[in-house]
């Protein structure tokens, strides 16, 4: 009775929700992230950081957990996440950190946590109440282990282990016992990377591959309509082509054949990056995939969180839709296509527009620094003081819908994770730069925000911005992005012209792509794939009219459309190209 009594909870509770206006969220998505507890590290600074996400429904709600957190986040809505502190590990462990890079599944009733270990004395955690932080020993020491691991509970009952994380050796496979959690038989082995035929598995920030063999990790399941699709990240998590691939079989444990497009593939942008994440369904039954986003400035390791829209297409092609993936997105409220966009068109009104600011801490701290769309570059206050203050010029009156607020960790003091931390702020708005109205007021807030994002409960004309600070929880004043999205009033630009892509002769995974510059355009959006009705990859270009793609699958024809962006809107698509 109780069981059913939940169940007719949850369906209400789903109605309902159902008939509300969506919200819109912005990656990298706002986590109190702990700071990277490593010392030796920290050498170039101290900053936040996790990657390696995985996301479950569970009991109508979202359970987040990743690398290094002393804890998880729970969610009702995909949009205000309560962070729970907790260690999955015991002491005689002896190590530095927390879980890296967990497992996390649901089995019947009960929600599984294991984190990624080469011993043979860590434990699988279990809870019914996981909001409660209530949580036991499902078995004391899971003794085959497994770096980046994945369980996986299959139609019939039966469970899976998949792992592994090197550039030598594959991703594993192998049954699990559900009630002893022993290994039925030897781990098998199921897929390597092919960066001979597929480009974008190649090493390094343009997938030059000049010295190292790239690394495939992050092994995780999703079953659909029959089929078994094992996601994996590659080639390696410092650089802005870090992307999931999928592989698809008839059986939880092979044979795997490659998908030749990345499945998250974000390689431009203010946020770049989508690898070693997870798919999972929210509570109307649509996909998302949730991934890792590089900073990479002060640390290799320097990393955040996004979360895009995913599904299977009428043809059972998995996807995941990264276009326009750091602007507003709507959170779902209903059963949606994501096929169709589920961005808002609130386009960024301040890109590289001029700015104000109180102090500067050096050069390479610059105030339009703040505004140039890249997350690795920040301006800093020369303090962390009251009063120190950044103003941003949109150019012309627009209309203001959105603001994301991006710090960043200059100077910061502390290693691992902090409570009691929080941000203070207030923003202004003004149309001529002299007559100012707050626009939002954080003076009190007593939250840690390190990406905030302030959804405007109605629009407003306003062309300056001006954000003031209030309290920094550490360090300086510092932001990698004052982002203001919305929309200008004026006209969307002209479709680009004289669009060209040049497949290399010799090395088919690489082309150079060409256009003519549209004058009212600051960015582009490039869509591929290697069908013409699915170009599931796209590619946002910044102050630019070149492109060199290194990513396609030297056995594939390839399709290429690109569209102008300016703070209007954007531009109809050109025809697609075929490249043979």
């Amino acid at each position: 009775m109780k069981a059913f009594l939940m169940l007719g909870l949850m369906i209400v509770t789903a109605g309902v929700r159902a008939q509300q206006q969506p919200k819109t969220y912005c990656n990298p998505i706002n986590l109190d992230y702990a700071f990277l507890p490593i010392p030796n590290f920290a050498e170039w600074g101290k900053h936040r950081a996790t990657a390696d996400p995985v996301i479950v429904t569970y009991q109508g709600d979202y359970y987040l957990f990743s690398t290094n957190q002393w804890g998880y986040w729970w969610s009702s809505d995909m949009l205000n996440w309560n962070f729970v502190s907790r260690s999955f590990l015991r002491a005689e462990h002896d190590v530095y950190d927390d879980l890296c890079a967990p497992a996390v599944w649901v089995q019947g009733d009960t929600l599984l946590v294991m984190g990624s270990t080469y011993a043979t004395n860590f434990p699988i955690w279990m809870s019914t109440n996981p909001k409660a932080n209530a949580w036991e020993e499902a078995i004391h020491a899971y003794e085959i282990g497994g770096w980046d691991p994945d369980f996986f509970v299959d139609d019939d009952g039966k469970l899976y282990q998949f792992n592994g994380s090197s550039n030598v050796y594959p991703l594993y496979g192998v049954e699990v016992n559900r009630k002893t959690f022993q290994p039925i038989g030897a781990r098998k082995e199921l897929l390597l990377l092919d960066d001979n035929r597929l480009g974008w598995h190649r090493f390094g920030e343009y997938n030059d591959n000049t010295f190292l063999k790239p690394f495939m990790e992050g092994a995780h399941m999703t079953k659909h309509k029959g089929k078994y699709y094992l996601q994996y990240a590659a080639p390696g998590t410092e650089f802005s082509g870090y992307a999931d691939g999928v592989a698809i079989s008839d059986k939880p444990l092979g044979f795997y054949e490659h998908q030749s497009l990345p499945l998250s593939y974000k390689p431009g942008g203010f946020a770049r990056g989508a690898g070693h994440g997870a798919t999972y369904q929210d509570i109307y039954g649509n996909y998302w995939h949730v991934s890792s986003i590089v900073i990479g400035v002060k640390n290799n390791f320097e990393r955040r969180l996004g979360i895009w829209p995913a599904g299977f297409d009428q043809d059972d092609v998995m996807y995941t839709n990264t276009a326009f993936g750091d602007y507003p997105h709507y959170l779902p409220n209903d059963g949606a296509d994501h096929l169709e966009s589920r961005f808002t068109g609130w386009m960024l009104l301040n890109f590289n527009k001029p700015v104000r600011v109180s102090s500067t801490l050096g050069a390479a701290y610059g105030a339009n620094n703040a505004v140039d769309e890249d997350i690795k570059t920040y301006w800093s206050a020369a303090t962390g003081d009251k009063g120190e203050w950044l103003e941003s010029d949109l150019g012309a009156v627009s209309e203001v819908r959105a603001v994301q607020l991006n710090y960043a960790d200059q100077d910061a003091e502390f290693l691992g994770k902090q409570e009691g931390f929080y941000h203070q702020y207030k923003l202004h708005h003004s149309i001529d730069g002299k007559s100012w109205k707050v626009l939002v007021d954080k003076s009190q807030n007593k939250k840690d925000v390190p990406h905030d994002y302030i959804e405007l409960e109605k629009p407003v004309k306003a062309r300056y911005l001006k954000l003031e600070n209030v309290h920094v929880p550490t360090g300086k004043f510092a932001i990698s992005g004052l982002r203001v999205f919305g929309n200008g009033l004026g006209e969307k630009p002209e479709a680009v012209r004289e669009f060209l892509v040049l497949r290399g002769e010799e090395d088919k995974r690489s082309a150079w792509l060409k256009w003519r510059p549209v004058d009212d355009a600051y960015a582009y959006n490039i869509h591929l794939g290697i069908h013409p009705d699915k170009l599931y990859n796209t590619i946002m270009v910044y102050n630019g009219n070149d492109y060199w793609y290194k990513g396609m699958d030297k056995n594939k024809t390839y399709y290429f459309c690109i569209e102008a962006i300016n703070e209007n809107g954007v531009s109809e698509r050109t025809a697609i190209q075929e490249v043979k």
